[in-house]
């Protein structure tokens, strides 16, 4: 059985954007987590990279997906992942140890998979409150 725990950091947070309200009704919301990394402004989305840098946490939400195969082969090309999408792959996806309040769960998360040479790091690993910053 495919794992159905995703954890989104990112643009999937964000209220007006489609494939955010796509998730939102087909999953879950199970609970919130941390992830070590980097977070880094791509322009108009974030990217995580994996870092054991302890100084570094990226904050999100996990969802428990109704059909978890279903709904990630709908979001992984807007992620870039697939066979099908530009190569090298924008994002990958991967099963990785998400911390909560719970202890630790393995949940899908889609990582940066191309250079972050040139980009912004949002050093608190927030990226509704980082868009709410640029914003005000």
């Amino acid at each position: 059985m495919i794992n159905d725990l995703l954890f989104v950091y990112g643009t999937l947070l964000i209220d007006d954007n489609k494939f955010a309200a796509y998730l939102r009704s087909n999953a879950i919301f199970y609970n919130t987590g941390t992830i070590k990394g980097k977070l880094y402004d791509v322009g108009t989305y974030p990217g995580l990279i994996i870092s054991n840098d302890q100084d570094y946490l990226i904050k999100g939400t996990i969802y428990q997906l109704n059909n978890a195969e279903e709904i990630l082969k709908y979001l992984d090309p807007y992620e870039g992942f697939g066979d099908e999408q530009e190569q090298p792959n924008l994002f990958i996806r991967e099963s990785l140890p998400i911390e909560t309040s719970d202890g630790v769960i393995n949940c899908w998360v889609y990582l940066y998979n191309l250079s972050i040479d040139g980009l912004n790091l949002i050093t608190h690993g927030d990226y509704v409150a980082y868009l709410n910053q640029k914003r005000s």
